[in-house]
């Protein structure tokens, strides 16, 4: 079949790349220059199939009304005139009952272990390299409260088969020295061996290299602008995109099938469809550092639960990411919020970054109220969705380009996941 992707960030590139695998001709649409260079471009860098319980949870709904009115805090509602956002925070809510966190979190493991060893086939098959680290992912506390928190957690994960242990205080310190310098605050840990990280924007440019190189197309600076029905009719397939260039120019991009994977926008293009993607922008902040001292910077990739902020080391670059502001989707580097990320890095590994030269970004990332992401069919027979992961796209990904390529071939997914029927 001729398949069209819609959005060439991690999950457009994957679909594409795994798409091609099985046979398929396969044409990326995306409105920017270059690959993953929104969602992904600056993320937090981590393959953390342990990252896995949702924000959504029964102790979310206390931290948001505390944080409700604090310019810094981790998780930020700025409450809008917006019913999508309304309606999104409602779901959220309901969301938070130890059950549905329980069946979150299991959806959750199982698709980031398949595609965390999808990702290491295709690192193995292709030698691609990406600044990858495999040196896991340790979860740090610094207040017993919330190291308490994290170990029912943990259990659940260990259940479903990942091996995210309980370490001491003193453990952590010998898994990676550089929190030496915070040891008497630390109240415990938790520690993912087969967690990774690596960049995920040089990791989207190697697929499109290897997909370039077995013939998919790529059309870049293609701005989608709407998905038509044959004869605008509801319910039926979709007969084309409409697009337009760098230059502006209108054209019409047809296919056998179509897979929508435009991160955060993939609601605006569903509704005329009558599809209702429950996707909100979750705005996300990341810092990027030069290593100014290798002996104070950490080599494994760390995540501070507390702050939600996670730790990548990239090359000679400390990379620090995470918090989310739910504000529609502005996307202004608010000083504040970029200043509080700093002041932590200072506060866990001083002098290790060199802060003159830090560089801010900002990316609205895909939210779904449970945090589990839309893979799956719709409603219209040629339709496909991959969106809506969250903060867990580049831990996601190659499962999901993965599963919808099998499930637009016709065959059955590798993994036990709740796959959707928009």
């Amino acid at each position: 079949m001729k398949v069209v992707v819609l959005g060439a960030g991690l999950l457009g590139v994957t679909s594409a790349y795994y798409l091609q695998q099985l046979g398929h001709e396969v044409i990326v649409l995306d409105r920017q220059a270059t690959p993953a260079a929104e969602t992904s471009f600056a993320n937090g860098g981590q393959i953390s199939v342990s990252h896995a319980e949702p924000w959504a949870n029964p102790s979310a709904p206390f931290k948001v009304l505390q944080w409700i009115a604090k310019e810094d805090a981790p998780l930020l509602f700025r409450l809008r005139a917006d019913l999508r956002q309304w309606l999104w925070g409602l779901q959220f809510l309901r969301e938070c009952t130890p059950a549905r966190t329980r069946r979150n979190i299991e959806q959750i493991v199982r698709l980031g272990l398949y595609s965390r060893e999808m990702l290491q086939a295709l690192r193995r098959d292709t030698n691609i390299a990406y600044d990858h680290r495999t040196q896991g992912i340790l979860h740090f506390y610094t207040t017993q409260k919330e190291f308490d928190a994290a170990l029912k957690p943990a259990e659940l994960m260990r259940e479903l088969g990942c091996e995210r242990r309980v370490v001491s205080a003193d453990e952590a310190v010998r898994i990676e020295p550089a929190l030496s310098h915070i040891r008497a605050r630390l109240a415990g840990a938790t520690y993912t061996a087969e967690d990774e990280s690596g960049d995920a924007n040089l990791f989207a440019r190697e697929v499109v290299r290897l997909c370039h190189d077995r013939g998919v197309r790529f059309l870049m600076s293609h701005t989608v602008t709407a998905l038509r029905t044959a004869n605008n009719t509801a319910g039926a397939p979709i007969e084309h995109v409409e697009a337009t260039d760098a230059e502006g120019r209108f054209q019409r991009i047809r296919g056998d099938a179509y897979v929508l994977a435009l991160g955060s926008v993939s609601p605006l293009f569903a509704a005329p469809l009558g599809i209702r993607l429950p996707i909100y922008p979750a705005k996300g902040y990341s810092v990027t550092l030069p290593v100014k001292d290798e002996s104070k910077a950490n080599q494994v990739s760390l995540t501070d639960d507390e702050f939600k902020l996670v730790y990548s080391r990239l090359g000679n670059r400390l990379r620090v990411a995470g918090t989310a502001e739910f504000n529609g989707y502005d996307r202004d580097l608010n000083r504040v919020r970029c200043d509080a990320i700093v002041r932590r890095i200072e506060d866990i590994f001083p002098g290790a970054g060199d802060t003159t030269q830090a560089q801010f970004w900002t990316g609205l990332r895909p939210a779904t109220p449970s945090n589990v992401p839309l893979i799956g069919k719709t409603r219209l027979s040629n339709l496909y969705l991959n969106t809506g992961h969250g903060t867990l796209g580049w831990t996601h990904a190659c499962g999901s380009g993965k599963s919808i390529a099998r499930i637009i071939s016709g065959l059955a997914p590798e993994v036990d996941f709740a796959f959707t029927q928009a």
